[in-house]
């Protein structure tokens, strides 16, 4: 029996149409300043724009939401569908300078915040516990999108940002329309980080154990800088990124509350620090380890240096319609900034799955 499209259908069909136009549009301009990067998604291989086409996203904005004032970029039409992209450490906005411009174009209202204790973002009180936990980063995505008055969102995002991601489609799903996740399923908790790893995989995570030490939290404030390049070029192996390219993301570990978050993020990882009691009814639910019910779309790269799951450890946790794709030609950890176009169309196709 033929199937009747109704006037959703036409209107879902011509947007899927369009959001492919624009995004072939934005990606002719990036191939004009770099040689292509091989992809593969799904099986498929295509060539693909190398990254560096735009170094500033313009001027960014501030709001009050939640217990921070966050600095954010934004673009795209103030009445498109919603995508909010997270970021990691130690990386910032600029990670996705060039996916923002793409999906932009292609008609998504786009919102890049910096992180507590990133870029501008700033405590509104001095007083308040400078809590690096896992749970408080959706907390504070979710106060942004309450400030902005977005209701539901697709959301993007890797290292730290894939588990805030993650983290929302779990605890609030009404929020978060769609995900594109990298590196999979990141949701953990104190007793699981209690757990002894293999010796190789214990040798990955050498910061952790650094920062565990008030030699680590002195060493890491005096040589931040020194610290992310390494990070940098340890995870993503096969990146030539220039300097400028790095320092623009530098800046923001400049910021006072920097430090603090970070030490206290893997020390609450490894049992070391406690948390924020209110909110250990929320981690509490997170170390059941919660399904993902909402259209997802799991990326990796193949040459991600940082200790990530194998993408068939992590396949269970995603219920609803899911698939994954990995990403070929030295891509490394920061994937939305080393294969921006791969990581623009998940965002467009994951509504579609």
């Amino acid at each position: 029996m033929a199937r009747i499209k109704t006037s959703d259908n036409i209107d879902q069909d011509r947007r899927r149409f369009l959001s492919a136009a624009a995004l072939t549009v934005a990606a002719a301009e990036l191939l004009k300043v770099g040689p292509a990067e091989a992809q593969t998604a799904g099986g498929s291989s295509s060539g693909s724009p190398a990254p560096g086409a735009n170094t500033s996203f313009g001027s960014l904005k501030q709001i009050d939401a939640g217990e921070l004032n966050v600095g954010y970029a934004e673009a795209g039409p103030a009445d498109g569908p919603a995508v909010v992209l997270l970021h990691g450490w130690p990386y910032d906005i600029y990670s996705f300078v060039d996916v923002t411009p793409m999906l932009a174009s292609a008609g998504y209202r786009v919102i890049v915040p910096y992180l507590r204790g990133y870029g501008p973002t700033r405590f509104l009180s001095s007083e308040t516990f400078r809590n690096g936990q896992p749970s408080v980063f959706a907390v504070d995505t979710i106060a942004l999108m309450d400030g902005l008055h977005i209701q539901t969102a697709t959301l993007g995002g890797f290292d730290w940002g894939a588990r805030t991601a993650n983290i929302i489609a779990a605890l609030w799903p009404e929020r978060c329309k769609a995900m594109v996740s990298v590196s999979g399923y990141l949701i953990g908790s104190q007793e699981a980080g209690k757990k002894p790893l293999p010796p190789e995989t214990e040798l990955e995570w050498w910061y952790q154990f650094y920062f565990a030490t008030d030699r680590g939290q002195a060493g890491y404030d005096q040589y931040r800088r020194d610290f992310a390049k390494l990070i940098w070029q340890l995870a993503s192996p096969q990146w030539k990124f220039d300097d400028a390219t790095f320092d623009r993301t530098a800046a923001s570990l400049t910021n006072p509350d920097h430090v603090a978050i970070v030490i206290h993020n893997y020390r609450w990882r490894l049992g070391l620090a406690a948390g924020d009691p209110k909110y250990d009814a929320l981690e509490a639910r997170l170390a059941e380890a919660p399904v993902i019910t909402l259209p997802t779309i799991t990326m990796e790269g193949d040459a991600n240096g940082a200790p990530h799951p194998l993408p068939s450890a992590y396949a269970s946790k995603f219920t609803g319609k899911y698939a994954h794709r990995t990403i070929t030609g030295g891509i490394g950890h920061n994937l939305p900034q080393e294969a921006p176009q791969a990581f623009a169309q998940a965002v467009i196709d994951v509504d579609d799955l």
